[in-house]
């Protein structure tokens, strides 16, 4: 099943099949430098594709693996899913990329598609990204999609940036972009 399609990526479910090359990415530091969870091993990777399975049916959405359409190599995953801020559930934007691709506007890309496909096919009223300050790359990342406003909030014991985009600002810039193509 096919969640969406980007210039350059194939957006699909992640699946048990995807263990070894995603173990591969969640195992590189670097890659998860900033990840609460810390690096993956093969139990741990295993733990968060059969948490994400399990997201898709509670909730309709998750983490979603990304896939280089020239390639057809996994190259990391996007998505939104839920997760406890605080003490209230919100849905939340994450992605990973593996190292080799960084730096080529994939994970903008990736978090566009998935923005659209959350708030026009799931009607989501809000999504929250949480970014450490020191994430440049992602801020970045939220910002070009459209994350503009962020508190300061503690995440798993670590100071963040916790930003949210309601579905009715999603819709203004995107209703402002397609007119000032068509003009």
């Amino acid at each position: 099943m096919l969640i969406s399609e980007t210039e350059r990526m194939l957006i699909r479910p992640l699946s048990l099949d995807d263990l070894p090359v995603l173990t591969s990415i969640l195992s590189d530091p670097e890659v998860m430098k900033y990840s609460v969870r810390g690096i993956c091993n093969d139990a741990a990777t295993r733990k968060f594709i059969e948490w994400c399975l399990s997201c898709y049916t509670s909730h309709g959405v998750g983490p979603w693996a990304l896939v280089d359409k020239e390639s057809s190599d996994l190259i990391g995953f996007c998505g939104v899913g839920p997760e406890v801020v605080g003490d209230v559930e919100e849905i939340n934007l994450g992605y990973r990329l593996a190292r080799q691709y960084w730096g080529r506007g994939l994970a903008s890309e990736s978090a566009g598609a998935v923005l659209t496909y959350a708030f026009c096919q799931k009607q989501l009223e809000s999504v929250v990204v949480i970014i450490e300050p020191e994430h440049i790359a992602s801020m970045r990342v939220a910002e070009k999609a459209g994350f503009s406003h962020y508190q300061n909030v503690e995440f798993h014991g670590r100071p963040a940036r916790l930003y949210r985009m309601t579905h009715e600002q999603w819709s203004a810039l995107h209703n402002h972009a397609l007119q000032r193509t068509s003009r």
